[in-house]
């Protein structure tokens, strides 16, 4: 039977968050090498257990944390998802058919972590190319969820949730092309804004995607770290195409219209209770001030079949292009069942893509015209809680796998799709006693205001954490 895995402790981390933290730091009231040797002892204290880690750099990490750190979280300890290329370290994709070659140079987001002063201890796990909604990699093993170790984390970026809701870090790197932030954010109680496209700095080649879905960000137990990080990317960043996010530190004065959605045309079944959750959700925003309407779910099912027959297509280029994508040899035959399955999937649909794509770039103006009549779309992040290991397997029959993945993420893909901002919150329970995510979604570049009404519900109702 699963337990419980906490590396909370009375150390020097406590429970702070990474502001806290990086606080402390800059006063001298500690030190960033004790801080990173504290979260070191954690991470090998618990992720024997969790397997979160893909590959760890705790040496090298203790000697950069008694260097000179400039940056706003200078010295707080953080993992990098294994899809970002680190000097001298490899970057394998959670695939076993990547090479263990090192990578040259920084990618572009991690060197922006770098400048903002975040030490990564080292690479978090996902599953095989990111193509999943579990961290199940058959390259390292499945990760489990610190709340119920029986369970998954979610995916993709199930290992930086894993180590950040277990509280070896305040705060851990994901990246998100179908839901991959939010949905960990859900199944472990944390906070995870997918943000708008061109937002943070994307992997090198990702513009020359047919449509770009995939954005950077991070894993955070407060809102007030996740403001904080985008808030301050921003000194170091700046895209002139989006409004600036600026400092939000606590709740906005504007009142919002605010659109729910309890179900979706891929959700045949609610066992656990979401719906009933959403709505209280609403009720709470209602009783805030903002103006809330039930509504039937705005988006046709066309929108997901189509994502998913490109989101194929990405298993397809690995396949047969996968050097170009990352500058290694791919040894095809060590390809996992779900991404050759998923291979093959788009390659029976292939001749459909022309139109695929068509309806994909009309969506985004769909998607827009929405939100001149809501400020806000309320729904849930994922259509359960955390899936059993082994429910989502990359082992299974594909088509038992895929369908499975089509009913446990029907709420995610649209923001991917449309390039715009959305945030899961902890602010739901299932009957399981499993955290559960809500998720606040928002037009192109209006990620104020989903921080604005993130800190208004932290406020209005605290979420647990394992340290509680």
């Amino acid at each position: 039977m699963g337990k419980k895995v906490s590396a909370f402790c009375n150390d020097i981390l406590g429970d702070l968050d990474g502001v806290k933290i990086a606080e402390l730091i800059s006063l001298g009231e500690i030190e960033a090498a004790q801080v990173v040797e504290a979260a070191i002892v954690r991470a090998k204290r618990v992720n024997p257990i969790l397997n979160a880690i893909a590959m760890e750099t705790f040496q090298k990490s203790l000697n950069e944390s008694k260097g000179n750190i400039a940056g706003p979280f200078g010295g707080v300890p953080s993992f990098i998802k294994d899809t970002e290329d680190i000097k001298d370290i490899a970057t394998r994709f959670g695939s076993r058919a990547i090479p263990d070659k090192p990578a040259e140079k920084n990618s572009r987001f991690a060197m922006l972590y770098k400048k903002m002063g975040f030490i990564s201890l080292g690479k978090s796990t996902l599953p095989e190319l990111g193509l999943t909604g579990t961290t199940e990699p058959l390259a390292t093993g499945p990760t489990c969820n610190p709340w119920n170790t029986d369970y998954s984390p979610g995916g993709s970026s199930g290992g930086s949730a894993a180590l950040v809701a277990a509280g070896v870090v305040p705060i851990a790197h994901g990246n998100d092309g179908g839901g991959s932030i939010r949905i960990p954010a859900s199944c472990c109680g944390l906070v995870g804004l997918k943000p708008s496209k061109g937002r943070l700095p994307n992997r090198d080649g990702a513009d020359k995607m047919p449509i770009d879905i995939i954005s950077h960000g991070i894993l955070s137990r407060t809102v007030r770290d996740t403001a904080a990080f985008y808030s301050r990317a921003e000194k170091y960043l700046i895209n002139t195409n989006l409004p600036k996010i600026g400092s939000i530190r606590h709740p906005g004065r504007q009142r919002f219209r605010i659109a729910i959605v309890t179900t979706a045309p891929q959700l045949t079944k609610d066992t656990l209770g979401i719906s009933d959750q959403i709505v209280e959700v609403g009720r709470i925003c209602e009783q805030l001030g903002h103006k809330v309407e039930e509504i039937p779910f705005p988006f046709h099912s066309q929108v997901m079949d189509d994502f998913f027959i490109y989101w194929a297509a990405i298993a397809f280029s690995f396949k047969y292009f996968g050097k170009k994508i990352t500058g290694s040899k791919i040894n095809n035959k060590n390809l996992e069942p779900f991404t050759i399955g998923l291979s093959n999937y788009y390659f029976k649909r292939i001749l459909k893509t022309p139109f695929v794509l068509k309806r994909l770039r009309k969506f985004v103006q769909l998607y827009e015209s929405f939100f001149k009549t809501y400020d806000l779309l309320l729904s849930p992040t994922a259509a359960g809680s955390a899936p059993k290991l082994g429910f989502l397997s990359t082992e299974l029959d594909f088509n038992i796998a895929f369908e499975r993945l089509k009913e446990f993420i029907p709420f995610t893909a649209y923001q991917n799709i449309a390039g715009a901002p959305a945030i899961s919150l902890p602010l739901g329970k299932c009957k399981n006693g499993l955290p559960l995510g809500v998720q606040f979604a928002a037009a192109y570049g209006r990620e104020k205001q989903l921080l604005e009404i993130a800190f208004e519900l932290e406020e209005a109702k605290p979420w647990t954490c394992l340290s509680n």
